[in-house]
């Protein structure tokens, strides 16, 4: 029987910028980010969705928003800002989803028009997740305001929300056509929301770039102390990091492997088992040292690197581990996060293990009985012992 066959490819470019005070009057980045793009459209809108936890923090910046587009007037800002809740329950409950859907309908945006999204990694994974959905796709524009956002989620090509209670059950890999990170975001945080998203530098750290785990290792201290200089120079390397991932790899993840993952099969679990009360980057830390105890105890690294993890995850100021986190038995619910990362995989379960710092590799299964003794070994907050 005959058939018809095509391939083809699509380019997709998108700009990391890093500025202060983005909405300032004299700041016209943004404004000739968007009136450059596509110039030939007459007409452009922008809809802005912020989460409510930066509204708070900044309460200044929807009339700032505001004051900037009565200056820069060649994008229409569409005056009914969309202020939502922050955190996982953004991506958990769909009444929100909806909101920016209704919001994209009622205003009329279109596919030359963009949709902004201010806020951490889950208004962003949403936000672009509606976006990327309505009218089979709108420009959206992400300006993360975490740590963990501006160095991860945020300059990645990810979105989506959780559904059936797994995370990120629905979700597309389309990419922002820009990114902003300002730094002034930052300041507001948390010190434990300022540590979170560190842990994702760890993480592509410790799969990608040795350098760069050294250089964290030697600024640690200024980073936990929230070093602003400091902070700048670890969201600029990190976010080059995964930025060069994307273009050399697999950025729409045909394959099973995740190496980005690292550290994340257990966390991810870990959030819902804690019902969230551990945060994303808190539960990452203690996936990268349970991983990095069972690539030692399995052959593949030193007890020297294996300590150095650790070393320095605890001189960020991160727990080792959580109860939740022990294996004692085969049904132990951290047991069922890797039958649930398989299955997110699409088959083949792949995880990423250490062969050194700044290197890792590919396995298929994971022996329970050396990851309970990984697990223990945590728990215990003892010297790891050369297996």
């Amino acid at each position: 029987m005959e058939h018809l066959h095509q391939s083809f490819s699509v380019q997709y470019n998108y700009n990391v910028f890093f500025t202060s005070a983005l909405f300032s009057p004299e700041n016209d980045l943004l404004n000739n980010f968007l009136i450059n793009l596509n110039p030939a459209v007459t007409v452009k809108k922008i809809l802005f969705v912020i989460d409510e936890g930066v509204a708070k923090a900044h309460q200044g910046l929807i009339t700032e928003i505001k004051n900037y587009f009565s200056k820069y007037v060649k994008t229409q800002l569409v005056q009914d800002i969309l202020v939502i809740p922050g955190g996982e329950q953004v991506k958990n409950d769909t009444r929100y989803f909806d909101q920016v859907l209704e919001s994209i309908n009622v205003h009329g945006i279109d596919r030359h028009s963009f949709v902004a999204a201010i806020g951490g990694g889950a208004v962003l994974d949403m936000v672009g997740y509606a976006a990327t959905i309505a009218h089979r796709g709108i420009k959206h524009i992400r300006i993360p305001s975490t740590v963990l956002s501006q160095n991860d989620s945020g300059v990645g090509v990810k979105n989506g929300i959780n559904y059936f209670n797994k995370k990120n059950f629905l979700g597309t890999f389309s990419p922002p056509v820009a990114v902003f990170n300002d730094e002034l975001f930052l300041s507001t945080l948390s010190d434990r929301d300022w540590r979170s998203g560190i842990a994702e530098a760890i993480k592509v750290a410790l799969i990608k770039d040795a350098e760069f785990f050294e250089w964290l290792e030697a600024n640690a201290a200024a980073l936990a102390a929230r070093d602003t200089a400091a902070m700048n120079d670890q969201i600029w390397k990190c976010a080059k990091l995964h930025l060069e991932h994307i273009r050399s790899a697999d950025p729409f993840e045909n394959g099973s492997a995740r190496p980005l993952d690292f550290g994340h099969w257990s966390a991810h679990k870990l959030e819902y088992l804690s019902n969230f009360e551990v945060r994303h980057g808190e539960a990452v830390a203690m996936g990268i040292a349970l991983d990095s105890v069972y690539s030692n105890l399995s052959g593949r690294i030193t007890a020297e690197e294996a300590q150095r993890v650790i070393n320095l995850i605890q001189a960020l100021g991160f727990e080792l581990t959580h109860p939740l986190l022990q294996v004692n038995e085969s049904n132990s619910p951290i047991l069922q996060g890797l039958e649930e990362f398989r299955e997110h995989l699409g088959g083949q379960l792949t995880i990423t293990l250490l062969t050194g710092i700044g290197s890792g590799e590919e396995v298929h299964e994971i022996d329970p009985q050396i990851l309970k003794q990984a697990a223990g070994i945590l728990n215990n907050q003892t010297a790891i012992i050369q297996h």
